[in-house]
């Protein structure tokens, strides 16, 4: 794979592709064609590709890269955001993103609004941003990958998403009844090049694209996307009580001063378990992957649109890369 270039000007050609199974668009389906008219008003020559002219995702993301347009729009979820971008990394292409799933990771940390019309709007004001992508045995991530406690949280919380106005009440038990019942699994940490291995013993582990900040009001915030490393975190205890004092923490942008979570900041490594496969969540889409796992950063290998920085948020970003 070659590295993503970022062009010279943003493109205005755009292949276009809405997951119609979108929590956003199943609630609310006026949004297909305001979405497309937003992108239309903000200047994009826009190439439809509907779910008529292929079967699933992966099909229409197959045409979109056969087409001429340089930039390719997707409008789903962090699930769909990574289908898309596992197709466009490397390939010279741009991603654009239209946030239409439950969390919206990516876009959040990108800046975008969460308004899919509004997010539509500002694309034809953002350039192209070069950011980096995870790989854990070639299956790419642009968030996070999780293992244990939280992995089965997160497929719990998908089967009971749209469940009714109850969903909420449901997720809330199957979250306490998960963490009572899960018990920590037994990892060793391999770095290349290195003797020996690191031992650890948890109920999760997040592998994150790049560090959290501390910011009171902001959980799980990267306000970088180009670090060029991987972070490990590993909670040294996990429980309901745990977790509330953690999130009250994060709230008041204090957690990781808490010396609760084990952090490492790496490039290349690998985790092994004794057993066969085991199931990670890359930015929500489950996976069954064989072990060992094998995790490593690649530096700049996408290029998304991105809305262009304010001076204070340019200047923030440059304190953040002199103090890394």
């Amino acid at each position: 794979m070659s590295l993503s270039t970022t062009p010279d000007a943003p493109p205005r050609r755009a292949a276009l592709l809405l997951n119609r199974r979108a929590g956003t668009l199943l609630a609310h389906p006026e949004l297909h064609d305001r979405i497309g008219e937003a992108l239309r008003e903000a200047g994009f020559e826009i190439l439809p590709i509907e779910e008529e002219a292929a079967p699933d995702l992966q099909g229409r993301l197959a045409l979109a890269m056969e087409s001429d347009a340089p930039l390719v729009i997707i409008g789903g979820g962090d699930g769909s955001i990574r289908s898309a971008a596992a197709a466009l990394a490397g390939s010279g292409k741009v991603l654009g993103i239209i946030p239409l799933g439950t969390l919206n990771l990516l876009a959040r940390d990108l800046g975008l609004p969460l308004d899919p019309v509004e997010a539509a709007r500002l694309l034809g004001e953002a350039q192209p941003k070069a950011i980096d992508a995870g790989y854990v045995n070639d299956e790419i991530f642009l968030c996070q990958s999780v293992i244990g406690l939280l992995n089965t949280v997160g497929r719990h919380r998908e089967k009971l998403r749209g469940s009714g106005p109850l969903a909420g009440l449901r997720w809330l038990r199957v979250l306490v009844r998960t963490v009572w019942r899960h018990r920590p699994i037994r990892l060793a940490l391999r770095l290349p090049g290195r003797p020996g291995v690191k031992r650890i013993w948890a109920r999760t582990i997040s592998v994150v694209n790049g560090p959290y900040a501390d910011e009171p009001g902001r959980m799980f915030h990267r306000p970088r996307l180009d670090t060029g490393e991987l972070v490990l975190y590993s909670p040294k205890r996990f429980g309901i009580a745990w977790m509330l004092r953690m999130l009250i923490a994060m709230a008041l942008g204090r957690w990781q001063a808490q010396r609760e979570v084990d952090v490492m900041r790496l490039r290349d490594f690998s985790l092994l378990m004794r057993r066969s496969h085991i199931t990670v969540m890359n930015d929500g889409e489950t996976l069954l992957l064989p072990l060992p796992l094998h995790y490593r950063i690649a530096p700049r290998m996408l290029t998304v649109m991105a809305p262009v920085p304010s001076e204070a948020q340019a200047g923030a970003e440059a304190g953040l890369e002199a103090g890394a």
